[in-house]
């Protein structure tokens, strides 16, 4: 177990809410105790990483962000309309590894559908708070500075298309936590979550595209 697994904090509250059960829904005990077990045991199948690298915010223009001197672009007007209030930005990349995934998949093939899913909903929740902890990280970092941080943003929500994740890594310059990408550009592991927080004065803090979207079935929306 690493000291990261040991941080790694799975509500199971989340976990139901994952599988659709809001908070007003009666939930089945059988789920209750799949859900119980899995994160009783959770540590012992996930394996948690992190990486983060903060870069200057060299200009924004229109609908494009340049960082680390000119050499990568950002192009979306939800993150432009961030990050022309930031100083920096730090980009992230969280994975809880593979070993979920693959029980997830022997579970499926084993015809144990209700516990893959219940298993594949624990991982959801794990890989989050493990961008949790590296937003925690990025906050600390800004507070030295007399800074602040925004929400965090991944590619493919809102405008910034899927295809921008190859950007993303390029600005971690290798340092990927283990993570990569498929000429489609997602993630391998697949529990693995990537994007960008701004850092910048409190208003950022505030900064939420969500409340101007008209797009109101969006999973995303916060």
């Amino acid at each position: 177990m690493t000291a990261l697994s040991r941080l790694v904090d799975i509500d199971s509250g989340k976990a139901l809410h994952s599988l659709g059960y809001s908070s007003n829904h009666k939930v089945p005990a059988r789920i209750v105790s799949l859900v119980n077990e899995y994160i009783e045991n959770a540590c012992d199948i996930i394996e948690p990483a992190c990486s983060y690298i903060i870069r200057d915010v060299d200009w924004v223009q229109g609908s494009v962000v340049s960082i680390q001197d000119s050499v990568i672009f950002f192009e979306s007007k939800i993150i432009a309309g961030l990050l022309e209030q930031c100083e920096k930005a730090a980009s992230f990349i969280v994975t809880i590894g593979g070993r979920l995934e693959e029980m997830v998949s022997q579970l499926a093939r084993d015809r144990l559908v209700l516990r893959a899913r219940v298993l594949d909903a624990i991982g959801s929740v794990a890989v989050e708070s493990v961008a949790d902890y590296a937003q925690d990280m990025v906050s600390k970092v800004a507070s030295t500075k007399g800074l602040y941080i925004s929400r965090r943003f991944s590619p493919g929500y809102c405008d910034w298309d899927i295809s921008q994740q190859s950007v993303l890594f390029r600005v971690m310059n290798g340092d990927n936590a283990g993570v990569h990408l498929t000429e489609q550009c997602l993630m391998i592991p697949q529990k693995s979550v990537s994007g960008i927080i701004g850092i910048g004065p409190s208003e950022i803090e505030r900064y939420n595209p969500c409340k101007t979207c008209d797009k109101r079935d969006c999973i995303g929306r916060r």
